[in-house]
């Protein structure tokens, strides 16, 4: 676990991880981290380093890609409806010279239904959807497809529209087209806001294979809050070398570089694993108990219960302890701005959670390697 005063020292770190002058240097860093730690401001970071040496050399998939594209609804006729590219960005540079339609529409078939099509000269995309009618034909009714032109994509659509343009901006650079010969590093955050889980596997999947094909061209850092896009990232692409870590933001607005390379990434255990922490420092907050309803919540629906109260059951005073998690579990505690429990309600927390943790018997390896390491 090492710690970092400001985020300017925690980009130096990752980018050293790229180090290719070590024996076995990293193709990608898998950064987990709740929302509100930073990931954003990370990234830009990560971009801005080599930017203040007067070079570019990070292409990034973030909050600010989307702000790359806006929607022009034709207001005064509510007909022509497209979505404008800024065309001042290095993120087009290859659009205009390369084949790029086909290749964004290689990914796209696999999560939407639609089609697009790019004017170059007014910097704009117009999309189509094609959708099946009844008609009466002499008295039988038929089937009939029609294709409705400028239409507005919802804004999920959107989203995977977008980050079908990214992919296949991916791999340009790994196919060292020139308009990208620039970029040495790829840095991609939270890629799948607001996705369904197929959705969420399927862009896991496609993206970790598009990693792996470009694995000596070009170094990528992927930073996420959503555990199940992790745990797929860091199993597809555990043969490749790579660091995992989970990224903590501390009361002193610094942060926390928390390694997982060594076993399976989870992020309950995770959660647990900071509990666990701030039961035997007695540092816990009010908002502890949030999470701790959030972990049994879980718990509950993996073993089919019917609340999460059933989680308890059958241990000594389950009854308060099913009352203390309702009522403490629905202030408005914000991680934010920690507040200390008052000490009563510390112990009630701590009652709680050993109970939880002798019913079920998680494995907690990063506080088990701390204590190895202690003993020795």
């Amino acid at each position: 676990m090492n710690n970092f005063a400001s985020i300017d020292k925690l980009t130096v770190r990752l980018r050293d991880d790229f180090n290719p002058n070590v024996d076995k240097p990293n193709n990608v860093i898998l950064l987990f981290a709740h929302n509100g730690t930073g990931k954003t401001r990370l990234s830009m970071e990560f971009k801005n380093r080599a930017k203040k040496k007067g070079n570019s050399d990070t292409l990034y998939f973030n909050a600010f890609t989307e702000d790359l594209f806006s929607w022009d609804n034709d207001l005064e006729n509510d007909t022509n409806r497209v979505l404008r590219l800024n065309s001042d960005s290095r993120f087009f540079n290859g659009f205009k010279e390369l084949d790029i339609e086909e290749k964004i529409f290689t990914h796209l078939e696999r999560y939407a239904d639609f089609d697009f099509k790019i004017d170059y000269n007014n910097w704009q995309i117009s999309f189509s959807r094609q959708i099946t009618i009844k008609v009466n034909n002499r008295g039988k009714v038929e089937e009939k497809n029609e294709t409705i032109n400028n239409i507005k994509i919802s804004r999920g659509e959107e989203n995977i529209f977008i980050w079908c343009i990214f992919l296949s901006i991916y791999e340009l650079v790994i196919d060292g087209d020139e308009a990208y010969s620039w970029v040495k590093y790829i840095y991609i955050d939270d890629p799948v806001s607001s996705l369904d889980e197929n959705n969420v596997i399927a862009i896991a999947t496609d993206l970790a294979s598009i990693i792996k094909n470009g694995k000596d061209k070009v170094k990528t850092v992927i930073s996420s809050h959503h555990s199940l896009f992790f745990n797929i990232m860091c199993n597809e692409l555990r043969n490749l070398s790579h660091k995992r870590y989970f990224l903590h933001k501390t009361d002193t607005n610094g942060y926390t570089l928390q390694a997982t390379d060594d076993t399976p990434f989870f992020h309950h255990v995770a959660l647990l694993c900071e509990l666990k922490a701030v039961v035997d420092s007695d540092a816990i907050k009010t908002y502890h108990f949030n999470t701790l309803r959030s972990i049994l919540e879980k718990t509950s629906v993996f073993f089919g219960y019917h609340d999460f109260s059933d989680c308890i059951s059958g241990i000594d005073d389950e009854v308060l302890y099913s009352r203390a998690l309702n009522l403490l579990s629905h202030g408005k505690y914000s991680v934010y701005e920690p507040a200390e429990m008052n000490q009563d309600n510390k112990n009630l927390f701590k009652s709680v959670f050993n109970e939880f943790l002798t019913k079920y018997q998680f494995y907690l390896p990063e506080l088990i390697a701390e204590e190895k390491a202690k003993s020795n």
